[in-house]
């Protein structure tokens, strides 16, 4: 069914693969939301908009019909200054100071598949056949302003995007203040707020509210998407759970600094507006000039959280992520970062890498310190050229050593970052983000290169082409290691300074098409102290990321579930460590820090030459069993059965797409004197299939193991896991 328009009543239907989106013209070209869930064939405008004389919601000009009012409208893309006094989805400043808009609708276009964003990350298709594309124009005609919304419905998805460019067709200039991506006015408030929460070490905790009156609302002004808030939220019923009820997610797919909010009015219906922070933002559109805004994924499900998270996966694994990656089986990696930090040399490295070797491990992954003067991290960032003293052979003479035993090499990178001990800032001291006469801060001793200008973006293509080019390379580490302070460029006249981050981010976007359209045999992970950048805007340009910098496999039991949420398994970096852990101190056997790695990507990062013989053979069967269930963990159905934010147990399933094949983790955090058994109901099976579970010996059919449940061993002692395989016979 796709798009239709009904020119009687001037009504949009939009359906993706069991959703119905609905909006209409209404009087003089407003633009209004009708409904928005579960497919409907036709619609007969059984809920249209009704209308009351509100005391203080004032009536728009002409101001006939006092029932009539702006601040009681659901809208599509609403502003401020004519009636509606709720958050506005945009606001521009004008040349002579006012910042009154008014949009009208003025036509549309419904079009087949999907059209790029210029400069900007976002879905796709591979086929015009799988979406269509509605284009709705409204205009401002008094300054010449066009704002054109996109949406994109998916046949074979429950996801509808959305973006929006404004051009300026006018004779002045117009100063962008704030521009949202999306606006859904719902017509109650009877919802629950669910985000993701965190902090460095502490990424992606869920959080779940009640909606209130006022506005509730999460947002960046850091210059990255961040550890603190992940550009995520979802609108639930108050009885929606994982397998029941109405959740509406939506993922700002950008890097930047963004602001979701939730507002709920005077008469209790609810406005989401997802979009670039407003907060030190705006951008002057001079005449003829375009600004494109990034897009927002949502995702309806009838069915749960469950049913929402595994709608973003596969849209996210399938047209999200690129290349021959996306769909690749990710190896099996050693990283000599916790093994070593800055100290290490080429016989060091190449003794970890042998062993990880012998080990079954695929690829070894060397960290920070391998370039300039980097013995500690307050020099030579920037300088991306080997250290002789470290790495007396070079780089390329290393990694073909490393890759002659058929293990692939892998290198860190930090491109956006520059050092003020480094050759580049004694060149170029302009080149850092920076403000005339104002101090420089610094986070972990750095400074930040202004990728606003496209000449430092250049050269760090250039840097990194020729690191690339002339080794074996076949995985970077891409990091980005502080937040944005002193936010300015040198290169930008006064009226634009307050562009910079957006510019940032652009420039960070182009010099990633640059390369890993060059490289495309390479397998990019993006990193930001661990999780600072867990986005969609990455995802498109790195089809995997390293999710936190705290390897405890405790903690990652939260920062996994709640990342879960919107984010798949493919694109979890998850690795072993050593014990007690360098971040919590904790110490964990190596059979749940196994577990809970390889409930992700797996990979080890510690000192494996160091391992008794016995870890080494834990590790190695670690190693083998994971080579066998890799495509189920990567590539299949995940469903969280137990969350680790509400009581002592963690377990999920990660189903095959035939429902062939499972594998189910439980995990136990603490031991209490006399505990009760342990019964486990699994998710995702095929009810009428027979499923032996290896470990255990048995079979049992899936109706059996998804409503009776299954016996979790009694253990004493802190910190228990199992991870079970699951065949159909």
């Amino acid at each position: 069914m796709g798009i239709t328009f009904d020119t009687q009543t001037k009504t949009f239907h939009l359906t993706a693969k069991n959703t119905s989106y609905i909006m209409k013209v209404l009087g003089e070209g407003y633009l209004v939301h009708q409904y928005w869930g579960k497919k409907i064939k036709q619609y007969n405008h059984a809920n249209k908009v009704r209308f009351l004389d509100r005391g203080f919601s004032a009536n728009p000009a002409p101001a006939t019909d006092r029932t009539f009012s702006l601040d009681t409208l659901p809208q599509e893309y609403p502003g401020y200054g004519n009636t509606d006094f709720r958050s506005p989805a945009y606001q521009i400043q004008l040349e002579n100071g006012s910042t009154v808009t008014d949009l009208r609708y003025v036509s549309h276009n419904i079009i087949k598949g999907k059209p790029k964003l210029e400069g900007l990350p976002a879905t796709y298709v591979v086929s015009d056949d799988e979406a269509d594309t509605l284009e709705l124009i409204l205009e401002d005609q008094l300054i010449g302003l066009k704002v054109i919304l996109s949406y994109t419905t998916f046949q074979n998805y429950d996801v509808i995007t959305r973006s929006v460019r404004l051009e300026n067709g006018g004779d002045q200039d117009l100063k962008l203040l704030k521009v949202a991506s999306m606006n859904v006015d719902f017509q109650d408030s009877e919802y629950d707020l669910i985000t993701l929460y965190g902090a460095h070490v502490r990424e992606r905790h869920i959080e779940r509210t009640r909606l209130r009156n006022g506005v509730q609302s999460i947002e960046s002004r850091r210059g990255t998407s961040s550890h603190q808030q992940n550009p995520f939220m979802a609108l639930v019923r108050k009885d929606t759970n994982e397998d029941y009820g109405d959740a509406y997610g939506f993922n700002f797919v950008y890097s930047g600094n963004f602001l979701a909010s939730v507002e709920v009015d005077q008469i209790f219906t609810s406005r989401v507006t997802v979009g670039i922070n407003p907060f030190d933002f705006s951008w002057l559109l001079q005449p003829g000039q375009t600004f494109q805004a990034p897009e927002v994924v949502m995702v309806y499900s009838s069915n749960g959280l469950g049913d929402m998270s595994r709608t973003f996966h596969k849209l996210y694994r399938e047209r999200l992520c690129r290349g021959e990656f996306k769909e690749k089986e990710r190896p099996i990696l050693i990283n000599n970062w916790e093994a070593t930090y800055f100290d290490f040399n080429e016989e060091k490295i190449k003794d970890l890498a042998k062993k990880g070797k012998d080990l079954g491990m695929e690829l070894f992954v060397l960290d920070d310190g391998w370039f300039g003067k980097r013995d500690d991290d307050r020099t030579s960032l920037g300088d991306w050229f080997v250290d002789k003293n470290k790495l007396p052979n070079g780089l390329d003479a290393l990694a073909s050593d490393i890759t002659e035993t058929n293990m692939e090499f892998g290198l860190w990178f930090e491109p956006e970052m520059i050092s003020e001990k480094s050759e580049l800032f004694k060149k170029h001291p302009d080149w850092c983000i920076h403000v005339p006469n104002r101090k420089l801060s610094e986070g972990r001793n750095q400074l930040i290169l202004d990728f606003s200008r496209k000449g430092v973006c250049d050269e760090i293509v250039a840097m990194m082409t020729e690191i690339l080019s002339n080794s074996p390379i076949t995985y970077v580490k891409w990091d980005m290691n502080r937040h944005m302070t002193e936010a300015g460029s040198a290169a930008l006249p006064p009226e634009r300074q307050r562009e910079v981050a957006h510019r940032f981010m652009l420039g960070v976007y182009q010099v990633m098409e640059e390369l890993t359209m060059k490289f495309p045999h390479i397998l990019f992970e993006s990193c930001s102290g661990g999780g600072g950048r867990f986005d969609p805007g990455m995802l498109y340009y790195m089809p995997q990321t390293w999710t936190s910098d705290n390897t405890d496999a405790i903690s990652r039991l939260k920062i996994q579930y709640g990342t879960s949420l919107v984010y798949p398994i493919s694109s979890m970096g998850s690795h072993v460590s050593d014990v007690p852990n360098h971040q919590v101190q904790r110490i964990t056997s190596l059979d749940i820090r196994g577990h809970v790695a390889m409930s992700g990507n797996l990979g080890y990062e510690l000192d494996l030459t160091k391992l008794s013989e016995e870890e080494q053979e834990i590790v190695k069967e670690q190693v083998n069993f994971y080579k066998e269930i890799r495509p189920v963990i990567q590539f299949g159905d995940f469903y969280r059965i137990s969350s680790p934010f509400e009581g002592n147990e963690t377990a999920w399933t990660f189903v095959s797409e035939g429902k062939n094949k499972a594998v189910f983790a439980h995990f136990k955090v603490l031991d209490e004197a006399n505990m009760p058994f342990i019964t486990v109901k699994l998710k995702g099976l095929d009810p009428n299939k027979k499923y032996t579970v290896v470990e255990l010996g048995e079979s049992y059919y899936g109706e059996e193991l998804m409503n009776v449940g299954i016996n979790i061993p009694y253990r004493q002692g802190d910190f228990q896991s199992v991870m079970w395989r699951l065949y159909a016979e």
